[in-house]
């Protein structure tokens, strides 16, 4: 029974790696096998983590890997649940302080952590390991949760979002890296959905929740039960990931990575500090937060600024932020200031690589220009939508990607070919003509099927195109021009991941940044255009709540006016995203076609290769 669940377990493991079963019941095949590690391995600039994390791997039985799953689910369902009860919450949070216009600042806050994070993060998870990494991400989620709740104005609820915003995209990153220690490439696709699925039902209790929390109690409550909740869900992973590590142990497999770094012990704490500043690249870490933090948050705070543009403090900010970002890749490219860089240059030189990352900054910036952050505050003051239904029309979008993201895997997995590259393709037209149809159906005569109809269009577009574009990323990271005959390829998929996925979350944070410009700058001037004479002097308290924006009856002028100014305003936006396709359309064609038939890293090829390795072959027997 025992061998059993081992060979079960090898299936879901990485072609290349050897039969868990080869190590024995004793430790001295286990150690021997791990001296017998090349030269070539030796004198890499592999990190020590990637090894360690390679045998560990080995120790998975099937079961283990079920309970790992499972707790992984059950994570990322409260995760997901919290997530659509606090943006439910949002408004009424900055609302609360007076400063309903500062949520988009909230957001690109948001952004430019969840953006930052996910390397460093990577980078803590191969050189500590993933439980100290879990358990970072989750004790950091907590203490967002406690400070959201205790906020009294809307810098300590901003601040209180980076904290929140690390541990909870931590988290993101390490399932997906998790995942793709312990899966073949046919697999993947479907359980990188794993943490994701829990939408299809979270989406609909969230909004409920929330409102019954915003009848009963305070929208403080929704933040601070998560404090608790959390860590009890985190649980069984934890307990998993521990047991995992133990068993590696005592078989032996460990000792060769302690033993290889038996010499940090008479580390002076000099030399160790260096030798982390090195293994997590904090000088690009810096660079690139800083850089993307200093010219992104003006952009939400122009509008509020007397002298606009001309504020010397917001444009000096913004040249630092660009300089910054220039200094980023200079850094990145010298090994001897970041010998583990958060970009590694092998990566750039892949042309997939580079139009897959890109390809998410596009669409999720067009995501947060057209859906988020102010189409929920549209939805509750345009049209006069109760909260039970704004909140599930505007996660009709999450529910959606899911359900399409789901059912590519499904469908790359039994192809014949299974090549990600059509679903980009369809994805991203989906996704353009999604926005072009948003223009049509979001008005103030727009039905509530047709909103439904549109957020769905739009989310099965960005649900095709994100995790075909995440498989080819990874497929592309372990092609042999970067990882040459497979060698620690995974080195190579954990940082084209997290590299994805950060471009992904800085083109939520310049996305939003756009509409919060747009926005500052279009409704208050629309308010001050429309509304009655009696009223004019509400327009900033109007604009700074959307809760004052709603008392006024439905019908009335004043609710007229105000209605009209936000209609016109997200027209606008919706423009920009449409113009911001554009992007997406050219990049899902740059993207390379790969088949995903080798089980496991290493052994993804080009189809433009396979073939021509196929005509060889042919051309050889024929001339036998």
């Amino acid at each position: 029974m025992r061998a059993a669940d081992d060979a079960d377990a090898r299936t879901l493991l990485l072609a290349g790696q050897r039969d868990i079963r080869e190590y024995g019941t004793g430790t001295s095949v286990s150690l021997e096998s791990a001296a017998s590690c090349s030269a070539s391995d030796t004198s890499s600039d592999v990190q020590d983590g990637v090894r360690r994390i390679e045998v560990v791997a080995r120790t998975w039985s099937k079961w283990a890997l079920v309970i790992a799953y499972l707790s992984i689910f059950l994570m990322a369902f409260t995760v997901s649940l919290e997530g659509q009860v606090t943006y439910s919450l949002a408004a009424f949070a900055v609302s609360s302080f007076n400063n309903h216009s500062l949520l988009s600042t909230v957001y690109v806050v948001q952004g430019v952590v969840n953006a930052v994070i996910k390397p460093p993060m990577a980078k803590i998870a191969d050189v500590f390991g993933r439980l100290e990494a879990f358990c970072i991400c989750v004790l950091l989620c907590v203490l967002g949760y406690i400070q959201m709740a205790a906020s009294q104005n809307v810098e300590m609820y901003a601040s209180a979002q980076i904290l929140y915003s690390a541990g909870s995209t931590g988290l993101q990153i390490l399932h997906q890296v998790f995942i793709a220690d312990t899966s073949d490439f046919l697999n993947r696709g479907l359980l990188s959905s794993l943490p994701d699925s829990p939408f299809l039902v979270t989406v609909w209790i969230g909004p409920a929740i929330a409102a019954a929390i915003l009848a009963n109690s305070s929208w403080r409550v929704g933040y601070a039960i998560w404090a608790f909740i959390l860590p009890i869900a985190f649980l069984p992973l934890a307990m998993s990931l521990f047991l995992n590590q133990r068993k590696a142990e005592r078989m032996g497999l460990l000792r060769r990575t302690r033993r290889q770094n038996a010499n940090s012990d008479d580390e002076s704490p000099r030399t160790t500090a260096v030798r982390l500043f090195h293994d997590l690249d904090i000088g690009g870490t810096l660079l690139l937060s800083g850089g993307l933090s200093l010219v992104l948050i003006p952009l939400t705070l122009v509008s509020r600024s007397p002298s606009g543009w001309h504020d010397p403090k917001l444009l000096v900010m913004m040249f630092t932020g660009l300089v910054l970002l220039v200094l980023f890749p200079a850094w990145e490219s010298r090994p001897h200031l970041a010998p583990h860089p958060l970009l590694p240059l092998q990566l750039l030189k892949s042309r997939t690589f580079c139009a897959g990352c890109a390809l998410g900054f596009f669409y999720f910036a067009v995501f947060y220009i057209a859906v988020q952050p102010y189409f929920y505050s549209y939805l509750l003051v345009a049209l006069n939508l109760p909260v039970s239904q704004a909140g599930p029309v505007t996660q009709t979008f999450s529910f959606a990607s899911t359900i399409a993201a789901l059912v590519a895997s499904l469908i790359i997995r039994r192809l014949s070919v299974p090549r990600p590259r059509p679903f980009i393709l369809t994805g991203a037209a989906l996704y353009t003509v999604a926005i072009a149809v948003l223009l049509h159906t979001r008005t103030r005569g727009a039905s509530i099927p047709s909103l439904f109809l549109a957020q769905t269009l739009l989310g099965a577009g960005a649900g095709l195109m994100h995790v075909a574009t995440q498989l080819v990323v990874q497929a592309a990271a372990s092609s042999p021009a970067i990882a040459p005959h497979g060698h620690h390829a995974q080195q190579y998929v954990g940082v084209a991941t997290a590299s994805f996925l950060t471009m992904g979350q800085a083109g939520s944070a310049v996305g939003a940044a756009l509409s919060g410009a747009v926005w500052g700058r279009l409704v208050p001037a629309k308010l001050a255009a429309y509304l009655p004479e009696h009223i004019k002097g509400e327009a900033p308290k109007i604009y700074a709540s959307v809760v004052v924006a709603c008392s006024y009856a439905w019908g009335s002028p004043e609710r007229e006016a105000i209605a009209r100014s936000y209609q016109e305003t997200i027209t606008v936006l919706l423009w920009v995203a449409l113009v911001a396709c554009g992007p997406v359309l050219g990049l899902a064609l740059l993207v390379g076609d790969y088949r995903l038939d080798g089980m496991g890293r290493g052994q993804v090829q080009q189809v433009q290769q396979v073939q021509q390795d196929r005509e060889r072959a042919l051309l050889w027997i024929e001339s036998l």
